[in-house]
């Protein structure tokens, strides 16, 4: 059982070192909209970025990554791992640096996560606050 744990701690040390260290003080931010906003039509939400570059997905630079916009969910348990392309974590991996989406009415939250070339967050992790909207009819 001990060697069991052993391997386990093991291969979670490895996938840890296996992150792109973040640049000291890189921020990712949402620029727009802001929280508590009340939007009608379709929501323009404006990435912002200090400390880093953005690079499409795939273009290995130093310094550099992508967005991942999550939308009416939590931060991914795991953020050793590239993250999943679903409808609530949409990834911008051709360098956008906004996104034009088409939400039904209600509260909604945003928080941005920004991700090396393999969709994999970086160490420590780059992630904006979680903010909440409310699209109206």
């Amino acid at each position: 059982m001990r060697i069991l744990a052993l391997l386990l701690a093991l291969g979670g040390a490895s996938a840890l070192a296996d992150q792109i260290p973040s640049s000291a003080g890189a921020e990712v931010y949402i620029i727009a909209p802001k929280d508590g906003a009340r939007i009608k039509g379709p929501v323009t939400v404006l990435f912002g970025l200090k400390g880093m570059g953005v690079a499409p997905a795939g273009v290995k630079f130093d310094n550099t990554g992508h967005h991942h916009l999550l939308i009416d969910t939590d931060l991914p348990a795991d953020l050793t791992q590239p993250l999943p392309a679903t409808d609530a974590i949409r990834h911008f991996g051709k360098g956008q640096t906004e996104a034009t989406l088409e939400l039904p009415p209600g509260r909604h939250t945003l928080q941005l996560l920004f991700a090396d070339y393999t969709h994999t967050p970086f160490a420590p992790n780059v992630v904006s606050r979680k903010i909440t909207i409310t699209v109206e009819k």
